[in-house]
């Protein structure tokens, strides 16, 4: 069993901003894969069901950004789903608008919700697709630029990465391994 989880914060004012780029893959991964039952579970919501031949859990954390660690350990101890058949999707501000880094391994370089994960978790050994929102500008805090909705531009260059990285997801899933990867439109 699979479980692509990916990392934002619940509600409409956060939607189209940066930090919820998690929460868009996920959301367009549903779309594509349409895996079955939808419910929330695991103070989350959650797409559970078989796709191409492999089970798989998609969940959106709604414990907010800083605590999605609560609701990824929930789904993972109830289903015992092993460290290695785990994806977690974030944003990345390290990365430019644009671009996505897929890890086997790695830190959580700082970013909350990973980091609240790996706590939950014990480990930092999870897979990770960061994807890549760019810097703020040097007059704005990194806090005011990931929950400010993104401009027309910025919004329409991430749906350009979305069908790469969406592919992507789903070739690893055939194959059932992921391994680290740059993607870039």
């Amino acid at each position: 069993m699979f479980l692509i989880a990916g990392l934002g914060n619940p509600g409409p004012e956060y939607s189209h901003t940066p930090h919820n780029a998690g929460f868009m893959v996920i959301d367009a991964l549903g779309e594509l894969l349409n895996p079955g039952i939808r419910e929330k579970k695991f103070s989350g919501d959650v797409l559970r069901g078989t796709t191409r031949g492999h089970p798989l859990i998609l969940l959106k954390p709604l414990t907010f950004m800083n605590r999605s660690g609560l609701s990824v350990r929930a789904c993972v101890q109830f289903y015992k789903i092993p460290i290695e058949q785990i994806l977690i999707i974030s944003d990345d501000l390290d990365l430019p608008l644009g671009k996505a880094r897929l890890r086997t391994q790695g830190s959580h370089g700082g970013h909350n919700g990973l980091k609240s994960i790996a706590e939950e978790l014990g480990t930092l050994d999870f897979k990770r697709l960061r994807v890549g929102i760019g810097r703020p500008p040097e007059n704005m805090i990194v806090s005011q630029y990931v929950l400010k909705p993104w401009g027309k531009e910025e919004f329409a260059l991430f749906e350009k990465l979305l069908p790469g990285l969406l592919e992507h997801i789903v070739q690893c899933l055939d194959i059932s391994k992921f391994e680290n990867t740059s993607l870039s439109v």
